[in-house]
């Protein structure tokens, strides 16, 4: 595995690439970013930027026993938990992406969700989540309109950008999703 930090060069070069999905049938939670990075782009892994405060989110709200690093996000797996995007292509910040793209990024999510059977779809990033599903009302946590059979739960754009919630705030909101995850998958198992 390689975990050493990308050349500036190697950032550069990533713009448009993809970072595969981490998806399997029937997840509990499949945690949906709204793009990759150039950091992901370039390293191949889900919220790679040192900085990006998912994998501290993850671990302080209890869907993980430790704090896991990007280039073991496979790990989550064994959980149930997977990770996608709205729009696979990497830039250097979201709002590169067009009303467009999200709109359908959207589309080929819901298809992604409704072949996979999550439990929850887990949004990061409500403005994201209002533009490519077209709810500009939405607010954070459960919606009331599902894809198939999965719930939807919106959480905060955990990216080191998004000043606007802090670790305490992220590891509380994410804690509120996992224990209702718990709570329908009580006796599931």
């Amino acid at each position: 595995m390689n975990t050493a930090k990308p050349t500036k060069e190697e950032l550069i070069a990533a713009k448009g690439k993809t970072v595969r999905g981490l998806v399997a049938r029937n997840l509990r939670v499949l945690f949906c970013g709204i793009n990759p990075g150039l950091y992901s782009g370039a390293t191949g892994h889900h919220f790679a930027r040192p900085g990006n405060r998912f994998w501290p989110a993850l671990y302080n709200g209890g869907f993980t026993e430790r704090l896991l690093s990007p280039f073991e996000e496979r790990e989550l797996l064994k959980s149930g938990y997977g990770i996608t995007n709205i729009v696979a292509r990497a830039t250097a910040a979201a709002d590169e992406l067009t009303q467009e793209e999200l709109i359908e990024g959207a589309r080929a999510l819901s298809a992604k969700v409704r072949r996979y059977r999550p439990i929850v779809l887990a949004v990061l990033g409500i403005s994201a989540y209002r533009t490519a599903f077209e709810r500009p009302r939405a607010v954070l946590g459960l919606q009331s309109e599902t894809i198939g059979d999965a719930l939807i739960w919106i959480l905060p754009n955990p990216s080191g950008l998004n000043a606007h919630y802090q670790p305490k705030d992220l590891a509380r909101l994410f804690r509120e999703l996992r224990l209702e995850v718990e709570r329908l998958t009580e006796g599931r198992e």
